[in-house]
């Protein structure tokens, strides 16, 4: 049985480095933004320019490189870029727990996000991500290298996710931790919860997502995608039920995940986003403005028990 290891570059393996990338870049020239000439041309010190400025790991097989990957820090997050797998490596898994040592690192370096470009054409790759949890940010452009091919950008938050079945609770209570929610919910165990989680969970056009941070669920919102005929049949996106931890209150999050999830929606293809808030919270309707949100439309409810 082939061993398969996954190591980190150091500062000092520039020519490891080297060779392995311009394997990638003859194999597959049209999955990167550079050309395997560009590279080929770059004096020593380059690569050790490289690997100092991000970080880099090589999958091993039985002492062979077989695998390559590069974790780069920028202002947003981190940029996962370079991913290249050898032809006859594939298949084993590597590309995925390639993937995974950028996440770990990226979530050990405080990072908010994993951002990718992936060529609309390779099929293969926009799988794995997709499979790792990265979703389409809405940005295009054509590849550098090959102006003639489109590549796509992918994002993975490492903040936001999907709700799950554990989670309910902690959305619960952030639910009754106001004057509002304090006279409507009830105890999180209630199973009515969880039969409304299920429903959710099982709607493609609804999405429950929760905030974590440091292992703990500390921000929650509902988003629903609407169809309608106005304005041409375009969807919109409705957001609900937006609550942030009191002990994370003030830091920024809620700003954070209501940007997220309005990048969401423009990915989907919405042509607006909603939401409605209580008269009473004059404090969430100056947050919502200064988001850009306007107050547009009065809104009306008849409770019916």
């Amino acid at each position: 049985m082939q061993e398969m290891t996954i190591e980190r570059l150091g500062d000092d393996e520039g020519e490891r480095l080297r060779e392995i990338r311009l394997r990638a870049l003859l194999d597959a020239p049209d999955a990167f933004g550079s050309t395997h000439a560009r590279d080929a041309a770059y004096p020593p010190e380059k690569w050790t320019e490289r690997l100092k400025s991000s970080a880099w790991w090589v999958a091993v097989r039985d002492g062979e490189d077989v695998g390559l990957v590069c974790g780069m820090a920028e202002e947003d997050g981190v940029h996962l870029l370079s991913m290249w797998v050898a032809p006859d490596a594939r298949g084993a898994g590597l590309a995925g727990r390639l993937v995974d040592e950028v996440i770990a690192w990226a979530r050990t370096a405080g990072a908010e996000q994993v951002g990718l470009w992936a060529v609309d054409q390779n099929a293969a790759a926009r799988a794995l991500y997709a499979r790792k949890g990265f979703t389409p940010s809405g940005k295009v452009m054509a590849l550098p290298s090959n102006p003639e091919l489109m590549e796509s950008h992918y994002v993975l938050s490492l903040i936001f996710r999907t709700a799950r079945r554990e989670d309910v609770p902690a959305i619960v209570a952030m639910l009754a931790d106001d004057h509002l929610g304090a006279t409507r919910e009830s105890d999180p165990n209630d199973p009515r919860y969880a039969e409304a989680f299920d429903r959710i969970d099982a709607n493609p056009w609804d999405e429950l997502i929760v905030a974590e941070v440091g292992g703990k669920v500390v921000g929650t919102m509902q988003l629903t995608y609407l169809a309608g005929l106005s304005r041409m049949g375009a969807e919109r996106c409705q957001v609900e039920a937006v609550r942030v931890a009191a002990s994370t209150r003030g830091m920024g999050l809620g700003g954070k995940m209501m940007r997220w999830a309005i990048d969401r929606a423009r990915a989907r293809g919405c042509a607006m986003v909603q939401l409605t808030s209580d008269n009473s919270r004059t404090e969430a309707h100056r947050f919502y403005d200064a988001l850009g949100f306007t107050a547009s439309h009065v809104g009306y409810k008849l409770a019916l028990s």
